[in-house]
């Protein structure tokens, strides 16, 4: 899947920066969160993706950075309410879950939507500490 995220995303025109993994052996996810918080947090990306089985356990790791603001989202519509509501900045998503079309749509519509702010959504964001 990341693979093919990469590849629809670059057709876009967007630079992707790997940040591993790049082969099917057991890895420890939260490195990979780690390494995609530190580019965010320091400059290097806006954005980011990130891939395990469900996009849970990703979640959770991204989400214990500061800057980061990590939605497990699941099609095209959640990713939207993520960006458009929640301010998201990392969308995660589980390979087990979703095929590649519905993650590419999905990875599509997050990077499309920009955050609505205003009102109760920038309220509530100010309160995660954005």
């Amino acid at each position: 899947m990341k693979a093919a995220l990469a590849k629809d995303l670059e057709a876009q025109g967007f630079r992707v920066i790997d940040l591993g993994t790049n082969s099917a052996d057991s890895v420890d996810y939260p490195d990979f969160a780690d390494a995609v918080a530190a580019a965010i947090a320091g400059g290097r990306a806006q954005w980011g993706v990130l891939v395990c089985g469900t996009g849970i356990g990703m979640g959770i790791a991204a989400n214990r950075h500061k800057a980061i603001r990590a939605a497990v989202v699941h099609d095209a519509l959640s990713a939207k309410l993520a960006r458009q509501h929640n301010d998201a900045n990392v969308a995660t998503m589980g390979a087990r879950l979703l095929g590649d079309e519905a993650a590419k749509d999905a990875a599509r519509a997050f990077f499309a939507t920009a955050f609505e702010g205003g009102g109760r959504h920038e309220r509530r964001v100010a309160k995660l500490g954005k």
